[in-house]
């Protein structure tokens, strides 16, 4: 039993002293070009989904109408095309140097726009850790969440008067 208690130790130290050694001589990548760690993004997307999985059936309580799609596209463009791209536009070189890479969210793109409008809401409001992904909870009132949340849930199909405020 003393034999088995003294392996299990020592497995549990020596499995540390490799991650110590391998964070501590550089083996870890921290730059955006870096690759990601083994399960890194299998994990990252778990533990994303289980916090958001309580609110994502959450339906808007705002209609999706145009001034709430103008009122959204204001704010993306204030807050989000810089990273998330603007229509018809070249991605950004803030976008091109982020890691993990952020997603276009505009057409030609597919964007989120089969995502719940929840799930967007709670992106939004609440921001990706380790991601760049912003929480704007204390920037943005709750209409300016959902009124974003709602433009990009209807990107493919916005009505004409949107689309100048999303080109510039």
């Amino acid at each position: 039993m003393k034999k088995i208690l003294a392996g299990v130790v020592i497995g549990i130290c020596v499995l540390l002293l490799a991650g110590y050694l391998f964070v501590s001589l550089g083996g870890m990548p921290v730059a955006t070009k870096g690759p990601p760690l083994p399960l890194e993004k299998y994990l990252a997307r778990k533990a994303l989904h289980a916090a958001m999985d309580r609110e994502v059936g959450k339906p808007s309580p705002l209609p999706a109408d145009e001034p709430n799609f103008l009122a959204g596209a204001h704010v993306y463009q204030a807050q989000c095309a810089v990273c998330h791209g603007r229509l018809g536009q070249p991605e950004s070189a803030i976008a091109k140097g982020m890691f993990p890479h952020p997603p276009q969210l505009l057409p030609p793109k597919k964007g989120v726009t089969d995502d719940l409008v929840g799930e967007t809401y709670w992106k939004v409001k609440n921001g990706i850790r380790l991601t760049g992904m912003p929480g704007y909870v204390d920037s943005l009132t709750d209409a300016e969440l959902w009124q974003v949340s709602l433009l990009l849930l209807h990107a493919d199909k916005l009505p004409e008067s949107v689309r100048p405020i999303l080109r510039k």
